[in-house]
């Protein structure tokens, strides 16, 4: 497995042998943020959103070519080449140059479609998707054609996601068909090559996970609240915003610190701050959920039967915000315009009933995690042996 500097450990631990691949993931998180809140206050203007996108796009464009010969060195004599989202663009050039088959992972419906931005009119949604594929060619033409050049490849002439269909990849669908629910039909043409799963979830036990099942079992079931890879500017701040409104709302709190420094915070009696859990085995312990959205989390909250707030900080946590308030299971908002006073409004929202009881409704219909992955590995397989002749 070729991952992220800082994924080479995890990855081991599991007994797989890792090679670093591209850039350390915190290396552009920070910057991926920033980008995204000026975009969502200040999108007409132009010549700084292009600088501070500068920022984020070009750290990756300086190590195409390590990710390149990476690649091409470790996919020698692969039956096939399977790859995420990041660094497509990549994938699909060395399996060109091998000839081998290529599959892709999506977390969300990223190709062309009208389900993805269900705010706009069918034909305006798949402009616009379109056209986003069309510019993010633009920003890569360059280096993605030194690459080919230096395979002895062909220059190419359009975006990647066209080549990677048109070459017939496997590009798996991991989430449910329930969040996108007319996704299918419009996708009949792809005859199976965009198949649906569920979410890939790894659900690993933590350290803290017992601790915080006692906790939760001494009093009332709490509000869970965790940002992941994403980190917040302050986490001071924020602590003081959830304590503040659980406080005023009677409430208690689980808060995950992930990738943000909680430590040396004050102390509060109705809240815990815990590095890490296994959310798949606390959520359904506690009242509600409120995270950025990212697309892991938020199936694991639907999967759990909990109401859901998400306090987004980029576009597609944003669009899953969307997905969550279209399935009445909960709200969203942005978290840099969160304020205590709208926090505590956002939760008293979410803790209704109705909202309970339509998160418990929607988890029937989510496909169970074991299922998902079983799905996904046979998928693999099968696609790898109809391409290399193997029946």
């Amino acid at each position: 497995m070729a991952v992220a500097p800082n994924l080479v450990r995890f990855v081991e631990s599991a007994g797989v042998e890792a090679v670093a691949y591209g850039l350390e993931t915190q290396a552009w998180l920070s910057g991926y943020r920033n980008f995204w809140r000026y975009f969502f206050a200040n999108f007409w203007k132009i010549r700084e959103l292009r600088a501070l996108w500068r920022e984020v796009s070009e750290p990756i464009t300086k190590c195409w070519e390590q990710i390149s010969s990476t690649l091409t060195s470790l996919a020698e004599g692969a039956d096939l080449l399977f790859t995420g989202l990041p660094y497509q663009e990549a994938a699909v050039n060395v399996a060109e140059y091998y000839q081998i088959p290529l599959v892709t992972l999506h977390h969300v419906p990223v190709r062309v479609n009208a389900q993805m931005l269900p705010f706009l009119p069918a034909p305006l949604a798949r402009f616009v998707m379109t056209a986003y594929d069309w510019l993010g060619w633009r920003v890569e033409k360059k280096v993605a054609n030194a690459q080919r050049r230096a395979l002895g490849l062909p220059k190419a002439t359009r975006p990647a996601p066209k080549r990677i269909a048109e070459r017939g990849s496997l590009e798996i669908q991991a989430y449910d068909e329930v969040c996108f629910p007319s996704l299918a039909a419009e996708w009949t043409k792809w005859d199976g090559q965009r198949p649906f799963v569920g979410a890939l979830t790894m659900e690993l036990p933590t350290e803290a996970d017992e601790d915080v099942a006692l906790w939760i079992a001494a009093g009332t079931p709490p509000i869970f609240f965790g940002f992941g890879s994403m980190p917040v500017e302050s986490p001071a701040d924020t602590l003081a915003m959830i304590s503040g409104a659980c406080a005023q709302l009677g409430e208690r709190a689980v808060v995950c610190s992930g990738w943000s420094d909680f430590c040396d915070l004050p102390h509060f009696e109705h809240v815990k701050v815990v590095g890490a859990v296994n959310y798949a085995a606390i959520f359904p312990l506690c009242r509600a959920v409120v995270h950025h959205g990212g697309a892991g989390t938020t199936a694991i909250g639907l999967r759990a039967g909990v109401p859901t707030l998400v306090l987004s900080t980029d576009l597609d946590q944003t669009l899953s915000g969307v997905r969550i308030k279209r399935l009445n299971v909960g709200t969203a908002r942005r978290f840099s315009v969160t304020t205590r006073e709208s926090l505590v409004g956002d939760l008293r929202t979410i803790l209704a009933p109705q909202y309970a009881a339509r998160a418990r409704e929607i988890a029937t219909r989510m496909t169970k995690p074991a299922e998902s992955v079983t799905t996904a590995a046979d998928l693999v397989e099968k696609f790898a042996r109809q391409r290399r002749g193997g029946g």
